[in-house]
C-alpha cells in the first residue's frame, strides 16, 4: 500500500517524529555542554574570590592550584557567628551557595591565608542602575580593615558604573574601615571629591550616581549579616 505523504495522519505524525528527534538533540547538546559550562563558572567565581585577595591575572590551571593554596575553608556561618559548616572541603559548602539562597542562617565566609596572615572574604550582591552588581571583600584578622575588593556587574553603563570592575576603582578601598567605632557599618562610596571620612569613604565615579549607591547599599546589607563575626575579631 502506497504511503499518503499528503494526508492529516502523515502530517501529523511526521511533525511529531521530527519535534521528538529535535528535542532529542537538544537535551544532549545542553547534556553535552552543561559540565563545561559549570565548570567555567566555577573556575570565574575562584578568580572573583582570588582578586579580592589581590590574587589577579592567573590561567585556570593557576587559579585552581592557587584557590586550593590560599583558601583554608568555605565554611558556612549563622549571623550570630556560629559555624554552621566548616567548609574544610573548600569549594564544596560555601563556595555552592547562589547569592539568592544566602540568608541571615545561610551565610558563606571564606577563611584564608596569605603570607601566613588570616584574611575573611564575604560575598556580596546587590542592585545597580540596570541590574546585578556583586563582588568580594576581603578583611584582614581584625575583621574590619579592608585587604581587598572585587566588584562586577550584569549591565551598568560602560564608562560610567561599569567602571567599578577596573582595578584602580577597586584598588582604593584596600586599608579602609567597614565598621565605625559603635558597630555600624560605615564603609561608602560619595561622589567623588567629597571624602570626609578618608577611614570609611571611597571616592565614587562621576556620572554613575545610582550604581554608587548601590555599591553602599551592598555593603551595608551584607556585612551587616556578619558583624557578630566580625567583632568576635576585633581587639577590645
Amino acid at each position: 500500500m502506497k504511503l499518503n505523504t499528503n494526508s492529516n495522519t502523515y502530517t501529523i505524525v511526521y511533525a511529531s517524529a521530527v519535534v521528538i528527534v529535535v528535542a532529542f538533540l537538544l537535551a544532549f547538546v545542553s547534556q553535552v555542554l552543561e559540565g563545561p559550562s559549570k565548570a567555567n563558572e566555577r573556575i570565574d567565581k575562584k578568580k572573583q574570590i582570588l582578586s579580592a585577595l589581590n590574587i589577579r591575572g592567573l590561567d585556570n590551571e593557576q587559579v585552581e592550584a592557587e584557590y586550593a593554596k590560599v583558601v583554608s575553608a568555605d565554611c558556612i556561618i549563622d549571623s550570630k557567628g556560629s559555624v554552621v559548616e566548616d567548609g574544610t572541603d573548600k569549594d564544596q559548602n560555601g563556595f555552592t551557595v547562589d547569592s539568592k539562597d544566602i540568608t541571615p542562617d545561610y551565610l558563606p565566609l571564606y577563611i584564608c591565608q596569605i603570607n601566613g596572615a588570616t584574611k575573611y572574604v564575604i560575598p556580596l550582591s546587590g542592585k545597580g542602575l540596570w541590574g546585578s552588581i556583586w563582588g568580594y571583600i576581603a578583611l584582614n584578622e581584625d575583621g574590619n580593615t579592608v585587604f581587598g575588593a572585587y566588584f562586577g556587574h550584569q549591565s551598568e553603563t560602560a564608562g560610567l558604573g561599569a567602571r567599578i570592575s577596573d582595578l584602580d576603582f577597586q584598588e582604593q578601598f584596600k586599608g579602609k574601615k567597614v565598621m565605625s567605632d559603635d558597630g555600624s557599618i560605615a564603609l561608602k562610596v560619595v561622589k567623588k571629591g567629597q571624602v570626609k571620612e578618608p577611614d570609611f569613604e571611597c571616592d565614587g565615579i562621576s556620572g554613575a550616581t545610582l550604581t554608587m549607591n548601590g555599591v553602599t547599599a551592598m555593603f551595608t546589607e551584607c556585612i551587616a549579616q556578619y558583624h557578630a563575626f566580625l567583632a568576635s575579631k576585633q581587639q577590645p
